[in-house]
């Protein structure tokens, strides 16, 4: 069965195509964004009706982070001999359907896996957004571009986490997921529509994929990431509640 697709690029896109494909891509940075932190702000609610402990509700939160650190390398090792357009669509399909499960989640088990499955897209979605993004600018834009698909997540703490939060206060906290999973599937007919196929990068292997592990930059890149996020989020989740 094939599906209609944008015709493969010749050329890198301009104006007004080039914009609306980065917006479909930054759009599932927007969806991640929102469900990684809304949970936090939700997390009474979600205890109380789940009938769980405050530490059973911090495995959940923490459910989705262990998911981000197995899913990214992963997910982003198998999928680098794949289209990455079709990657990016299958990654958000996952975020979708996750966040739809844990909106019917019936139990503390069933969240747990939930938020375990919606964890898996997170870091392998921005590097291959990202991916997408430098191969469909020019050159000199490809910084630029990069940058604006990252710019979902940050909108997505700006906006959409309040407004979700809000939601899940004044709706029920399942109401969240609801949203997120909706957003996704929003993404994905995004992507579709405005983002053309992007051909395998020549050379592309799980080897390759893996060759930059001995390079020292790298660690010390993951080094200064995991110092500064893991300082952050530990003041973040520990403040003291009302």
């Amino acid at each position: 069965m094939t599906t209609s697709a944008p015709p493969l690029p010749t050329q890198r896109l301009h104006g007004r195509r080039l914009t609306l494909a980065i917006a479909a891509l930054a759009a599932g940075g927007f969806a991640i964004g929102t469900t990684e932190f809304t949970i936090m702000g939700l997390l009474e609610e979600m205890r109380a009706d789940l009938g769980i402990d405050y530490a059973q509700g911090g495995h959940v939160i923490s459910a989705y982070a262990l998911g981000v650190v197995i899913g990214a390398p992963v997910l982003a090792t198998i999928g680098a001999k794949k289209p990455q357009r079709a990657v990016a669509i299958a990654l958000m399909l996952v975020i979708a359907l996750a966040n739809l499960s844990s909106f019917f989640a019936a139990g503390f088990g069933w969240m747990l896996a939930s938020r375990f499955l919606s964890g898996l897209p997170h870091g392998a979605y921005f590097g291959v957004a990202a991916v997408i993004a430098a191969t469909l600018a020019d050159p000199a834009r490809r910084g630029r571009a990069i940058a604006e698909v990252m710019l979902g997540l940050s909108i997505a703490n700006v906006v959409g986490v309040p407004f979700a939060t809000w939601l899940g206060q004044q709706f029920g906290w399942r109401s969240m997921f609801l949203l997120v999973g909706l957003i996704g599937g929003v993404t994905v007919v995004l992507i579709r529509a405005f983002v053309p196929d992007v051909p395998v990068r020549p050379g592309a292997s799980i080897r390759a994929e893996l060759s930059v592990l001995r390079r020292p930059q790298l660690w010390l890149t993951l080094l200064i990431g995991i110092v500064g996020f893991g300082g952050f989020f530990a003041v973040y989740c520990s403040s003291p509640r009302s």
